[in-house]
């Protein structure tokens, strides 16, 4: 179950007693390590690892060190997993924020490519184009 983060920002707003609103609500705040979300993830869209890592161009074994927990993927690899899983844009920011990572902001260049990228549904290779022709480093 999930609950909106505003709708969950209003209940802090309104309610005066914090461990109130915090056994309420600590389901929806809990913090998952980037490997429990990425697992979480794959079995709800009931996706196959090997698709992913096909689809993201990175390499087999440092996918799967990702997904077990061993590395941390940097941020631009992170997008490229996401991008491969076929996320939409706000399971992304989520997965950027599980990672410790800034969300996509509009009004950074490299990351307006990457959210249009988002929006148009394109692919790795055709956004790795827009921030090459821009002068952006690629995703992976």
């Amino acid at each position: 179950m999930t609950k909106d983060t505003s709708k969950i920002v209003e209940e802090l707003h309104l309610n005066e007693d914090f461990n109130t609103f915090y056994n309420e609500n600590k389901e929806y705040i809990t913090e998952k390590p980037l490997s429990e979300l990425l697992d979480e993830l794959i079995k709800e869209k009931n996706l196959h690892k090997s698709d992913i890592i096909k689809n993201s161009g990175l390499s087999e074994v440092y996918s799967y060190q990702i997904f077990s927990g061993l590395r941390l993927p940097d941020r631009k690899k992170l997008l490229a997993l996401a991008i491969g899983m076929g996320l939409n844009f706000d399971e992304t920011q989520t997965l950027l924020k599980s990672a410790g990572y800034p969300p996509l902001y509009i009004k950074l260049p490299f990351d307006s490519v990457v959210i249009y990228g988002f929006f148009k549904n394109l692919s790795i290779p055709e956004i790795n184009e827009l921030l090459f022709n821009y002068g952006f480093k690629t995703l992976g």
